[in-house]
């Protein structure tokens, strides 16, 4: 049997059984941590351009799109949500598939639970399928790719769970959005391509999803794909690709992100917020910053002076010289008034990156950095630093609390952040109702320009 007929059989099995109650504790972290990214999403330039080029290319409808008071047919308002979700960098990760499993899943199961009615545990089952087939996926290439790759196969998951799309049909669906995925060569810094450029394209989750949906609409419509995709050793690992869905948890293993950059870039930024904090370091008497970190963070473009709002989030250079100016805030979230400032470049410019050999070996498992400042006659030299939020350290409810309000405390009032926090904790209780009622009336002032 095809793999891609193995991932729909199981999705099958997993539409009768019910929802262990830490997977539903999860599945609802990943939600509360997801609208927490949306929210300041909603005014970046990705989404902004998503939302026009929506309304004239995909079908008008019902659904919302998210913060707007905009609405829009299925395929369009997953594409606009899934882009403001992963607009700055906020959405959560998962180490074993390198890549960002939660800004294309949770927005398509939302969507496709509002247009069929379908009951909370319908929708938490939805995101749980979705994350446990989108990461498998994810982990068994043998390539490094980036989300957009993979991310595809969640959202058929998840959409083809709610749907109850018939497996042979699903796994059709899953071929159509695995063929059709962005490349995502370039981003993923190929051996023909230069380091990653920051760009609003990112990873390609936002349009990976949207080929996705429309590759479950083909299946559905009886549209084809090629069954054997996954079956390339060459490409994938299949012993375990399909063996033990379901045990493997995915959803209680991701890790969750309180600066709007690159993973790559947190845990220079960790190591420095706790050296300027511990020795009371001014920023005008830096001289050098050195990182030592591991091959994965050398990969992405890093530019002292970054080309625009986006190309910040793929450049320790330019956080680190962010946040030793303007504080442990200035990433979170990231906004328009950290662009083009000299200061900011100035400093950048004294960042120096090297490889090392003892954190490279721990990569992918860990994203690990320590940095060295010279401040005078100084010479300070953090702990070897991991990002904060990691799946073995997991934050709390409170902590994604406070990271929504924090997050979006430029773009939402708290009376706003206050409904949302509510109808997450109610979705939490076992009713999403009121949080579907928040993401489709409460209106930014900023979505609308």
């Amino acid at each position: 049997m095809e793999i891609v007929r193995r991932l729909a059989t199981y999705i099958a099995g997993a539409r009768k059984e019910a929802l262990a109650d830490d997977l539903r504790e999860a599945a609802c972290r990943a939600v509360l941590d997801l609208v927490a990214a949306a929210l300041p999403g909603i005014d970046a330039p990705g989404p902004r351009a998503v939302r026009r080029v929506a309304a004239t290319t995909t079908a008008s409808g019902t659904l919302p799109i998210w913060f707007t008071g905009q609405r829009a047919g299925l395929a369009g308002a997953i594409w606009c949500n899934t882009s403001a979700a992963a607009a700055l960098d906020l959405d959560d990760g998962h180490r074993i598939a390198r890549g960002h499993p939660g800004a294309a899943i949770i927005p398509a199961a939302f969507a496709a639970a509002e247009e069929i009615g379908a009951t909370t545990d319908e929708l938490l089952q939805a995101i749980v399928v979705g994350y446990e087939v989108g990461v498998a996926v994810g982990a068994a290439r043998r390539f490094y790719a980036n989300t957009g790759m993979w991310s595809g196969y969640g959202v058929v998951a998840a959409l083809g769970t709610l749907r109850r799309t018939p497996p042979d049909v699903l796994a059709h669906a899953f071929a159509i959005a695995g063929i059709s995925a962005p490349n995502q060569l370039h981003a993923g810094a190929g051996p023909l391509f230069p380091a990653q450029e920051g760009n609003d394209v990112k990873e390609g989750i936002a349009w990976s999803s949207l080929t996705a949906v429309n590759a479950l609409l083909l299946a559905e419509a009886g549209h084809g794909g090629p069954l054997a995709l996954l079956d390339q050793p060459e490409h994938f690992r299949l012993e375990g690709l399909a063996d033990g869905l379901g045990q493997q948890r995915y959803v209680a293993r991701n890790y969750m992100k309180f600066h709007a950059c690159c993973r790559h870039v947190h845990a220079p930024v960790e190591a420095l917020l706790g050296l300027v904090a511990e020795h009371r370091l001014a920023a005008e008497n830096i001289e050098a910053i050195e990182v030592a970190t591991y091959a994965g963070a050398l990969r992405i473009a890093n530019r002292p002076e970054p080309s625009g709002f986006t190309d910040i989030q793929f450049s320790i250079p330019y956080c680190l010289a962010l946040v030793a100016i303007d504080g442990p805030d200035a990433l979170l979230p990231l906004t328009s008034s950290a662009m083009h400032r000299p200061d900011v470049v100035a400093l950048a410019r004294r960042v120096s990156l090297r490889l090392d050999p003892e954190l490279d070996a721990r990569f992918p498992a860990e994203t690990l950095s320590r940095v060295t400042v010279r401040s005078g006659d100084r010479v300070v030299t953090s702990p070897v630093t991991a990002p904060r939020g990691e799946a073995s350290a997991p934050p709390s409810w409170a902590d994604l609390e406070g990271k929504l309000r924090h997050a979006s405390r430029f773009a939402a009032t708290p009376a706003q952040q206050n409904e949302l926090i509510a109808a997450c904790n109610h979705l939490r209780d076992g009713d999403h109702a009121q949080l579907l009622e928040a993401l489709a009336t409460i209106r930014l002032d900023s979505a609308s320009g």
